[in-house]
């Protein structure tokens, strides 16, 4: 149901409606994104999880030492109650923060080698849970990293880094700041249009 003054003509309710039309789109069918975070998940065998772009299923099984680690397309668990969810819970969340700062600083460090005629000198690095950014740089030098990211592709984790790193010279979204994107990866877009697939909840 579209409301509007009584002499609003036809023409300008129907500019009006077309000019919503994504928002309308969003809002009736639903978010179709993919989320990240996995808070409406119950951590059972069989569920599938994100790490660096490819799916795992989760297995937990039984061990006296508690553990994470990967086998093919597997994520495993080792704990003392493989029934024990909220275990699963803390053990899956835990190793994914391991991994975000392991991998992130590490591409991070390598981006800017790559790219060193850009002369990038990040202030500090933090990697860290973020509700809503996958990314952001301080006008200080400071760059964060949503820890998020190491779920999903390297391509998209670079593109990230690299939009963040561009922060550096540009702090705006200005002509500047996409020539200089452009320039480092000429196929952002794509990466763009890809990472939107996903969202942070």
């Amino acid at each position: 149901t579209v409301r509007a003054p009584f002499k609003t003509s036809l023409e300008d309710i129907n500019r009006f409606v077309l000019s919503k039309s994504g928002w309308i789109k969003k809002h009736t069918d639903g978010d179709s994104r993919i989320p990240l975070t996995y808070n409406e998940r119950k951590f059972t065998d069989g569920e599938i999880f994100l790490f660096l772009g490819r799916e795992y299923r989760l297995q937990r099984t039984h061990s006296e030492i508690s553990r994470v680690w990967l086998n093919e397309d597997s994520i495993l668990t080792g704990q003392a109650d493989p029934e024990d969810s909220l275990m699963t819970r803390h053990l899956v969340s835990g190793w994914y923060a391991m991994k975000a700062r392991e991998i992130l600083p590490e591409r991070l460090k390598e981006i800017i080698r790559i790219h060193s005629q850009a002369g990038f000198r990040p202030a500090r690095l933090t990697v860290r849970s973020m509700k809503s950014r996958w990314g952001s740089c301080s006008t200080g030098g400071r760059i964060s990293l949503n820890s998020e990211l190491v779920k999903l592709s390297p391509e998209i984790i670079d593109y990230v880094i690299i939009h963040e790193l561009c922060h550096l010279k540009h702090h705006n979204h200005g002509p500047g700041f996409y020539d200089l994107l452009s320039e480092l990866l000429p196929g952002y877009k794509l990466i763009r249009k890809e990472l939107r697939k996903y969202h942070i909840c």
